[in-house]
């Protein structure tokens, strides 16, 4: 698997945009600068933006007003959340009214209610499902909670599995590292709604009525695992917690069809990377693989150069991509 080109700007030729939001639109309470124009053109060229995060522990309504706040038109319709995602997983297995226990925030205990099931933080005989999702306020007295209800059998669904967070103060615990807590007790691996998996995507898809999305995040191992498994178009945007570094070694099931510095870049057109007998070229920049020992040459826009390495490392599996011949190829080009 390669990059691809694209000829005419994604917003164009994509009728849906389904974009992250942590490390994508905002950071913390600030907005990627990018981002407010960048969606505001989207949308003037004719595609719907829906946002999609794995993020539970806000409601629709307050990421959209978090959102307005940045300068990104944005309504509770506009939002879908993992927490949506993991309440209608529950719903479709038990009837309505059934307790469910949350170990999570206010986004999740609202989903799970406006799914009509009832929302409860003790694990009494009578709860079905434990729904867990990122909370900033997590307490030790929760994770007990749900520990002894998935010990008892409960339906075990965790709104996402992201291990860390880009914050403003750098990357944190996210709501992966605490369902670990609840599965290493209990020995119970949870149902997974959000990204990678398919059920918070399928929401997006739903609620935009999409058919030829472009998945924009940036995360490897969520946003654009998650538009492979769904056999969508992926635009990475380097804004978040992906590094040049991390893109070189991903493994093909995380590799993204699009790359661009911001979410700017679904609305531009994408270069060719041409494969070559032994490597690859893109703009100004050329990388030859040799005993599989990457070397770059060229020059131009940094972003044709990490095109032309990232094409060249992947079609040739017995490059290490973080030897020091890689490493040097990205430092030559400012990382």
């Amino acid at each position: 698997m390669s990059l691809l080109a694209a000829e005419h700007p994604l917003s164009t030729i994509h009728d849906a945009l389904l974009l992250d939001l942590d490390g994508v639109v905002y950071i913390g309470p600030h907005a990627v600068p990018a981002a407010p124009e960048a969606i505001d053109k989207a949308r003037a060229a004719g595609a719907r933006v829906a946002f999609v995060t794995n993020n539970a522990g806000r409601t629709p309504a307050r990421i959209a007003e978090h959102l307005t706040h940045l300068g990104v038109d944005a309504t509770p319709q506009d939002v879908v959340t993992s927490a949506e995602a993991a309440a209608r997983l529950i719903s479709q297995r038990h009837p309505a009214g059934s307790e469910v226990l949350v170990v999570g925030d206010t986004g999740l205990r609202q989903a799970v209610r406006r799914m009509g099931l009832t929302p409860v933080t003790v694990a009494t005989d009578s709860v079905v499902a434990v729904v867990q999702g990122y909370s900033r306020n997590m307490t030790r007295d929760l994770l007990d909670q749900g520990t002894l209800a998935v010990a008892r059998g409960a339906f075990y669904v965790a709104a996402n599995a992201d291990a860390t967070a880009p914050t403003e103060w750098g990357t944190t615990p996210a709501n992966g590292s605490f369902v670990r807590v609840i599965a290493h007790a209990t020995g119970v691996e949870p149902v997974i709604a959000g990204k990678p998996m398919r059920p918070l995507h399928e929401e997006g898809i739903r609620r935009t009525g999409a058919r030829h999305p472009l998945i924009v995040g940036d995360r490897l191992d969520t946003d654009i695992e998650g538009a492979i498994v769904h056999g969508a178009a992926g635009l990475l945007v380097l804004s978040g917690v992906t590094t040049p570094l991390d893109l070189l070694k991903a493994p093909e099931h995380q590799r993204p069809d699009y790359l661009s510095w911001d979410v700017s870049g679904m609305n531009h057109t994408h270069p060719s990377v041409d494969l070559l007998d032994n490597g690859a070229r893109c703009g100004g920049w050329t990388v030859t693989v040799i005993d599989g020992t990457p070397a770059l040459t060229g020059s131009g826009d940094r972003l044709d150069g990490l095109r032309a390495l990232c094409a060249a490392v992947w079609a040739a599996p017995t490059t290490d991509p973080t030897g020091p011949a890689a490493r040097a190829a990205l430092d030559h080009l400012g990382w």
